[in-house]
């Protein structure tokens, strides 16, 4: 459960680093929007890891033997995707505006990782739901509580937030790789 929850963390952060950009672009956002554009995120990062479960378990039977070495390198190259990107600092051209359109996209967009890293639940066997509903809320909360501070601090944080999740999925990949071939 612990893994998880920090699993959350990381694959909450693409969200987190643009909920900054628009609390830092648009300083006048009240209570409802912020509730709006935190449950949209978390609602997409609960349902990707769903369908990357259901599209993995389809091929999970198969690969049990090297499962270990699948999940490790879609955590590493996700987190290291992250980290790249944390790099080109793109925020502020995705956040054009905060319409229902460009925020469903902009949530697919942060959680595309998160339905990779459920096709590593059903190698994991992993119980899904509860994954699943783990990530919708902490990115919920972490979003919610990032407007806020992209209202006070802006562009500083942005990268930061995502260096962060790529350095955590890189850890996990690295921790599910050491304890499979230390069994």
């Amino acid at each position: 459960m612990e893994m998880i929850f920090i699993l959350a963390i990381a694959l909450a952060m693409d969200s987190v680093a643009v909920s900054i950009a628009m609390g830092a672009k648009y300083k006048r956002l009240r209570l409802p929007k912020v509730l709006y554009i935190a449950a949209v995120f978390g609602i997409f990062q609960g349902l990707m890891p769903l369908a990357g479960y259901f599209i993995g378990i389809s091929f999970a039977n198969y690969a049990q033997a090297y499962d270990h070495w699948i999940a490790f390198v879609l955590l590493v190259g996700l987190g290291a995707k992250m980290l790249y990107e944390a790099y080109q600092d793109e925020f502020d051209e995705e956040v054009t505006d905060l319409s229902s359109k460009t925020l469903i996209t902009l949530a697919i967009a942060t959680s595309i990782d998160a339905m990779a890293v459920g096709v590593t639940f059903a190698f994991l066997q992993t119980d899904i739901y509860t994954a699943s509903a783990m990530i919708a809320i902490v990115t919920f909360v972490l979003c919610w509580m990032a407007v806020y501070v992209g209202k006070k601090l802006g562009s500083l944080l942005e990268s930061k937030a995502e260096m962060l999740g790529g350095v955590i999925l890189i850890g996990l990949g690295c921790k599910i790789l050491a304890e499979h071939l230390g069994n």
